[in-house]
């Protein structure tokens, strides 16, 4: 029996909270690839705001090796995947790289939004799947129904479903069996040449960039001149090793195998998520077909709170964005915040993840805009432009008309929560299109909205009115023309870019009242008053002054001639003339979140 056959690639999919770390922490428990003492919960979630939060957020590598009964040693390749929707790039990545993927389903909750959507990005990938209900040890568990859901969507035999419970390691063994019995080891491959799937990477100020390699064919050695086909980099790996779960120095890679190459490259920019990695100087080959370029649905502007730091977040997003292929980002500048960038993002949760590991491992102090969503403008000459953000807007008189992207939106929810369900889209102009019964008192509601309705808070406001118990899934439909407007804040008379938003014409009006409502609580009184406004459609719709701090002038003056007090009082008024003319008002950090806040 040759190596490769004892090799078994695979992954772990599900939706959020379904128990993927910690069937990953059982099975890295029995194959003993981490010791007892070494143990603790969600140990491939190493990032401090996975444990925080209790998500997965990067998918990680780890290699186990597995006896089965009759002595035989497998080499196990586990990728563990994020569930949340913002990050399902990360998963489609992980799957690339693998032959097969446990399908984690729990026995309470049963299929949910991220479980289909998962699932059909695995069998798109022609992946081997083995089911697994989890959870069984649960008051709640409904093992039997949650069956009958897996056998009508996947087609397989009852027998074939196995029932685990991660948390008590209730049959985790089993899973170690269908691993090795139900997937496919690696193909042996055709080509001359080796050749290595870049999967994912990170920066290590000592090793330079990190990348992380699935072998397709052949293998490579720490004493081979490596090169990167896409990038046209060459260079000798300063370590070669694999993931056990911390990395281990093993000199080589073999076919098959997953592991990852230390390549001391400083520069980041060269070394890109789904390049091929070759041995120099070898045969010409062909790259590998890596991954779909990703499509961000969110921008939003982060620039620096000090001016002076825009260098350091410019290297902190290069070094991010390596670790996170789905971020993109432009320069940009602001009249109120100055210099900055326009950044991308796969959703809300997202964009909140990325700011907070700028601000944590960057050690940054970030002013984050309000997002907003890629519009199509057409303007009257007939061209055609994407705009990311409202301050890129042309001017009212130039446009034709703007679209709006539409997305098709799948709701999982129990059937009793379907009137407030329906009030919540119908009210964020949401379109009905269709219905499923998914049995068990479950319903498949799909709608189309757009995605500016969507990414704000939609999520949080179907927790709360399903208790719990919905969840979503959504997808690219088609960009449609709308009735929509820009709506600019103006504080002091002076336009701030950065607050501005594109919205429904027939929400301007309460949108803007709402907003300076909030705004005049939050932006700090001067010296002077402050007059805040917004307008939309070229006219003010809604205005609001934040009062003068008052120095008392006459503290000094006891009784005495009123001329004197009259005097004072007057050059105070003058002063305060003055300061407007050059006042500056700082606009704090709240004021930019008071536009997510607007609605409530």
């Amino acid at each position: 029996m040759s190596r490769q056959t004892n090799i078994r690639n695979f992954c772990i999919i599900a939706h959020i909270d379904h128990g993927k770390s910690t069937l990953a922490d059982r099975l890295l428990q029995m194959t003993g690839t981490v010791a007892e003492r070494d143990m603790h919960a969600q140990l491939l979630d190493g990032m401090e705001l996975e444990r925080e939060r209790g998500v997965t957020i990067k998918a990680s590598a780890v290699k186990m090796q597995y006896v089965d009964v009759n002595k035989i040693e497998y080499e196990l390749n586990l990728i563990d995947t994020p569930g949340h929707v913002d990050f399902s790039y990360e998963v489609s990545r992980a799957l690339a790289a693998c032959e097969g993927a446990l399908l984690v389903v729990d026995a309470s909750q049963g299929v949910e939004a991220q479980t289909l959507a998962n699932l059909y990005l695995a069998l798109e990938t022609d992946l081997d799947i083995i089911p697994v209900i989890n959870k069984i040890d649960l008051e709640g568990a409904r093992t039997a129904e949650v069956t009958d859901d897996i056998c009508e969507l996947l087609g397989v035999d009852e027998d074939e479903i196995l029932t685990v419970s991660a948390k008590t390691g209730t049959n985790v063994e089993s899973v170690l069996e269908a691993i090795v019995k139900y997937i496919r080891p690696p193909e042996l491959s055709r080509s001359e040449g080796s050749r290595g799937l870049v999967f994912d990477s990170h920066y290590d100020p000592y090793k330079g960039v990190v990348i992380y390699v699935r072998m397709k064919s052949g293998n490579i050695d720490a004493k081979d001149r490596l090169s990167l086909l896409q990038s046209s980099v060459s260079f000798e790996p300063l370590e070669i090793g694999v993931f056990s779960p911390e990395m281990e120095p093993t000199g080589k890679l073999l076919e098959g195998q997953v592991g990852y190459v230390a390549t001391g490259i400083k520069n980041v920019s060269e070394c890109r998520v789904g390049d091929t990695i070759v041995e120099e100087g070898g045969i010409v080959i062909e790259p590998l077909a890596g991954y779909r370029p990703v499509k961000p649905m969110v921008y939003a502007g982060f620039f620096p709170v000090d001016g002076d730091d825009y260098q350091v977040l410019k290297d902190a997003v290069e070094k991010l964005q390596l670790n996170d292929a789905a971020l993109v980002y432009t320069p940009e500048s602001s009249h109120a915040l100055n210099f900055g960038f326009r950044c991308g993002f796969l959703g809300m949760f997202h964009m909140e993840i990325v700011q907070e590991r700028l601000e944590r491992e960057y050690d940054l102090d970030i002013i984050a805009t309000a997002p907003s969503v890629e519009y199509e403008v057409e303007t009257q000459d007939g061209d055609v432009i994407t705009v990311k953000s409202p301050a890129g807007l042309p001017d009212e008189g130039k446009i034709q008309e703007i679209r709006e992207p539409w997305m098709v939106v799948n709701l999982y929810l129990p059937a009793t929560y379907y009137g407030v369900v329906m009030e919540l889209v119908t009210k964020r102009r949401g379109v009905f299109v269709e219905e499923h019964h998914s049995g068990g008192g479950r319903l498949v509601l799909v709608f189309k909205m757009p995605l500016s309705e969507l990414i704000v808070d939609f999520f949080d406001k179907l927790k709360s009115s399903t208790r719990g118990y919905g969840s979503l899934d959504y997808q690219f439909d088609c960009y449609r023309a709308g009735d929509l407007v820009k709506l600019s804040i103006l504080v002091n008379e002076q336009s701030v870019d950065a607050l501005a938003m594109i919205v429904h014409r027939d929400e301007a009006y309460s949108t803007g009242q709402r907003l300076i409502t909030k705004l005049k609580k939050l932006i700090p009184r001067q010296l002077y008053p402050v007059a805040i406004q917004a307008a939309a459609g070229g006219r003010i719709i809604s205005r609001a002054n934040v009062r003068a701090l008052r120095k008392d002038v006459l503290a000094k003056c006891y009784g005495g001639d009123v001329t004197r007090k009259k005097k004072l009082l007057a050059k105070q008024k003058e002063g305060r003339k003055r300061l407007k003319m050059v006042g500056n008002v700082e606009i704090p950090q709240d004021a930019f979140m008071a536009v997510l806040r607007v609605r409530d």
